[in-house]
């Protein structure tokens, strides 16, 4: 196993440093050299006219949002990569796990754990550890076409399949060991182990969910194994008490729940996600379903989207808010009662590692191949749209819809503007929900809260305005007075 790493193999992106520092200028030359080589050998005129026609009729050939049979594990969108702000949310913290950041010299720490984790796995499991490597190594192939070829073109199979057995060995003894509460066991610190889970679900940092049932079916303890992964999902995804309740009413397991996405990917006439960040995708939503967005209607709700206003202006306008029941995001609802609206979101905890877990579960939704209503985004969006500031994040926290674990209320509201700069929801989602909030705020009611919240929020408003009044009053009494006299004469 060490020799392995004594080779301190470091797979690098394409023109960047050992030190992650941009190309240098004798670098960059070099690419703009192979650009003008590739363009003087380009084909004749006729070859370039046939590959543009035959590229639209292949587009034209292929099935409206057909999913893929296999979703790969791929590195972030352009887009999101280039934003230095991000490289935060993206970038492991303390471990590297498949082979898109394996090899980089500040994860080699951690090799020492992935070490440790899975020589325990190893010995649990009841099998030779190279029983367990022979099932890795034989179907390496297969594997390999759950990442995007950029992704692990540089590894040659047995590297490949040694890479994938460790990590995958290590991630699974890792569950195990956060569910029972066992890392002292191993001599692996709390802290340690929360850094771990933070980059467990990043979404360059993810093995095929493949690979962790194999493993698991050759271990005597499998079904100790799935049971940990459903808790750690649970926990990671703060489904507990009310939560958990309501998934339990359900009978639904996070395996045996039967949305239509993970029907449609169905293989070998068993349902599995493409990796753990798919798990925990699936977990936070209720019923997440992959159709065709109409254009025209998205065009039509953008229109309502624009038009949402921050919390405090909820509540001017008479809509209060209230946490809901489950904890699945897209359960957010509006109801009436009386002159009263209700505008029921989930409860959320946000701490330390918010940030980067929405951002990949938004970075996977962006992912090409996968087929999804950008449930998650639009989520984000509409939080996004109740808190600008500080005081809007203080109104949620007194509602009982957020917890904040960060301390500063600040803090929050900066992290889901960041979150939400630069996104492109799903209009259509909780497109009812604030065309009743738009109803709501051109009733009479409405107005009246309107008028009550701009003139009267202040303790003093009242007494100020009956002080005005009777004073007016006098004024117009004393006016009275000082005419008659005069009119008499």
């Amino acid at each position: 196993m060490e020799e392995l790493y004594r080779r301190n193999i470091v797979i690098r992106e394409a023109g960047e440093t050992s030190s992650g520092q941009s190309p240098t200028p004798m670098i960059q030359k070099g690419i703009r050299r192979r650009a003008v080589r590739q363009y003087k050998s380009l084909p004749s005129t006729e070859s370039m006219f046939k590959m543009v026609m035959e590229a639209g009729e292949t587009a034209k050939t292929k099935p409206p949002n057909a999913i893929p049979k296999i979703q790969k594990i791929q590195k972030f969108a352009f887009l999101l990569r280039e934003n230095k702000g991000f490289k935060k949310y993206y970038e492991p913290r303390a471990v590297s796990l498949g082979p898109i950041h394996y090899g980089k010299p500040k994860y080699q720490l951690a090799e020492k754990y992935k070490l440790i984790l899975a020589s325990e796995f190893i010995k649990e499991s009841g099998k030779a550890i190279d029983e367990l490597y022979k099932k890795v190594e034989e179907n390496i192939k297969e594997l390999r076409e759950y990442y995007e070829e950029d992704a692990a073109k540089d590894y040659p199979d047995k590297g490949l399949a040694w890479i994938l057995f460790l990590d995958g060995c290590a991630i699974l003894q890792y569950i195990y060991c956060a569910t029972n509460n066992t890392f002292e066991n191993l001599n692996i610190k709390h802290d340690c182990a929360f850094l771990g889970q933070q980059d467990l679900f990043l979404l360059e940092n993810q093995l095929p969910y493949r690979l962790l049932k194999w493993l698991m079916k050759l271990s005597v303890k499998k079904k100790e194994l799935k049971e940990s992964i459903d808790i750690f999902i649970k926990n990671v995804s703060d489904k507990k008490s009310e939560g958990h309740q309501a998934e339990s009413k359900k009978g639904e397991s996070l395996h045996s729940k039967e949305t239509p996405h993970e029907q449609r990917l169905s293989m070998d006439g068993e349902r599995k996600p493409t990796h753990l960040l798919h798990l925990l995708w699936t977990s936070l939503l209720d019923n997440p379903i992959s159709k065709k967005v109409d254009s025209s209607s998205q065009e039509n709700s953008k229109q309502d989207w624009q038009s949402y206003r921050n919390v405090q202006d909820l509540q001017h306008a008479g809509i209060w808010l209230k946490p809901c029941k489950t904890t699945f995001l897209n359960d957010i609802s509006y109801t009436r009662s009386c002159f009263i609206g209700y505008l029921t979101i989930p409860k959320m905890k946000v701490d330390n590692s918010t940030g980067q877990k929405f951002f990949n579960l938004m970075a996977f939704e962006m992912c090409p191949d996968f087929i999804n209503n950008y449930e998650i985004t639009s989520y984000i969006c509409f939080l996004n749209s109740l808190m600008n500031h500080a005081d809007h994040v203080m109104e949620l926290r007194k509602a009982g819809v957020l917890q904040n674990f960060l301390g500063s209320d600040q803090a929050v509201a900066k992290i889901f503007n960041e979150l939400g700069t630069n996104l492109v929801p799903n209009y259509n989602i909780y497109s009812d929900v604030r065309a009743d909030i738009d109803k709501h705020h051109q009733t009479l009611k409405s107005r009246m809260f309107r008028f009550y919240h701009d003139y009267f929020d202040s303790p003093w408003s009242i007494p100020a305005f009956f002080g005005i009044l009777l004073e007016l009053v006098l004024t117009g009494i004393q006016t009275w007075f000082s005419v008659k006299p005069t009119s008499r004469s």
